[in-house]
């Protein structure tokens, strides 16, 4: 009768029994690890359908800080503002050159992200300490210029290039409306195809900021661009 292995069997069934424990229990916890992230990182219920556009025509009765709109409801990016009410932010769409919004016939349209998009995306916001162009560029995009002196630019703007080293190395700054606009646009690059500009911070009433972006393509077309705004936030507010 055998009364038990050699040591060199003792040693190797101990050695086995040493890391397949460790390794059970590493398992368990990464499953758990792995079910707890896929929990926590789940989309909230009516989060995927939350910004689904609408091509109602339905005016939709907002308050952002005391100001009153009455916006279609296809100019309204997110259902959740389509309810109406008090609201700290609305995000709002349209498309050139009529500034029209959302269709179910031109959804691709808007859902696209293409160089020459014409869809202009826009962000009303309650900021009682927004700036002013002229502040902004002074206190926030003046000590990362290039030259405060900038250079004239086609179409009626002035351009100012940020120091390399700075935050806004990729970027251009392109001022119109006599200093009244400031448009930071991206450069393009090989991992920016699409870039945007963005014109920040106008005050349409106390505490309340507009902001607006747009492919850079459309650059040539600013002054419609901010006038079809101007024009979209009158009508909103009649």
């Amino acid at each position: 009768m055998k009364t038990g292995g050699s040591l060199s069997e003792q040693g190797e069934i101990h050695q086995h029994s040493g890391w397949l424990i460790p390794l059970g229990v590493a398992l368990i916890v990464a499953a758990l690890c792995g079910a707890f992230l896929l929990y926590y990182l789940r989309p909230a219920p009516g989060s995927l359908r939350d910004n689904r556009p609408t091509d109602a025509a339905t005016r939709v009765e907002l308050h952002v800080r005391g100001l009153t709109l009455h916006v279609p409801a296809r100019y309204i990016a997110s259902r959740a503002a389509r309810s109406g009410g008090d609201q700290d932010q609305v995000a709002l769409v349209a498309a050139l050159p009529d500034m029209r919004g959302y269709s179910d016939a031109e959804a691709a349209l808007f859902a696209g992200n293409q160089p020459d998009s014409p869809v202009i995306r826009l962000l009303l916001r309650a900021d009682k300490n927004g700036l002013d162009a002229q502040s902004r560029f002074g206190r926030v995009y003046m000590p990362y210029l290039a030259d405060a002196k900038g250079e004239a630019a086609p179409f009626a703007l002035t351009r100012y290039a940020f120091r390399p080293d700075s935050g806004y190395g990729r970027d251009e700054l392109f001022v119109g409306k006599g200093g009244a606009l400031l448009l930071l646009c991206e450069q393009p690059a090989q991992d920016v195809p699409s870039p945007n500009c963005l014109a920040i911070d106008h005050r349409v009433a106390p505490g309340v900021n507009l902001s607006y972006r747009f492919k850079r393509s459309q650059l040539a077309r600013w002054q419609g661009i901010d006038g079809g705004v101007e024009r979209l936030m009158a009508e909103f507010q009649k």
